[in-house]
């Protein structure tokens, strides 16, 4: 069967720490699939914050996640830090990617955990209806 391999952008802009909780631990003893699908909305959550942002007014407009894909690489357990970094790429008209390269340390050197995908569309809630992407949002997630 073949697998899912996603191509990461070269640069990741946006970095940060968080750190594995015991509820993020399934019954396997490490951090479930579900969950690093939680630790990746916690990655875009910060992401958002640091230009400014919330997922509901991302300059007037909220976004609705479309689509994610999670490639899932190695084991993360309670205890870890999870380093996070995030980029925007392939904007559209109503949309754009954001790509998640999930790392912890291993000894003096960062393992990759997981690298996932979620394709992000604008939205209006007022008015219920697919938003245009600001244009001041692709100025600051591509500097």
């Amino acid at each position: 069967m073949p697998r899912i391999k996603l191509i990461l952008p070269d640069h990741f802009p946006f970095t940060t720490d968080i750190p594995v909780r015991i509820t993020d631990l399934n019954y396997g003893g490490h951090v479930g699939n579900d969950s690093v699908l939680s630790l990746i909305h916690e990655v875009r959550v910060q992401f958002l914050r640091h230009h400014g942002y919330q997922e509901l007014d991302m300059a007037g407009v909220g976004l609705i996640m479309a689509d994610v894909t999670i490639e899932f690489k190695s084991e993360l357990f309670y205890g870890d830090t999870l380093r996070g970094s995030i980029a925007a790429a392939e904007f559209s008209r109503v949309g754009f990617d954001l790509y998640y390269k999930l790392e912890k340390l291993a000894g003096e050197k960062w393992v990759v955990v997981s690298n996932a995908r979620t394709g992000m569309v604008c939205y209006d809630y007022s008015l219920k209806k697919i938003a245009s992407v600001p244009k001041e949002v692709c100025t600051k997630f591509l500097s």
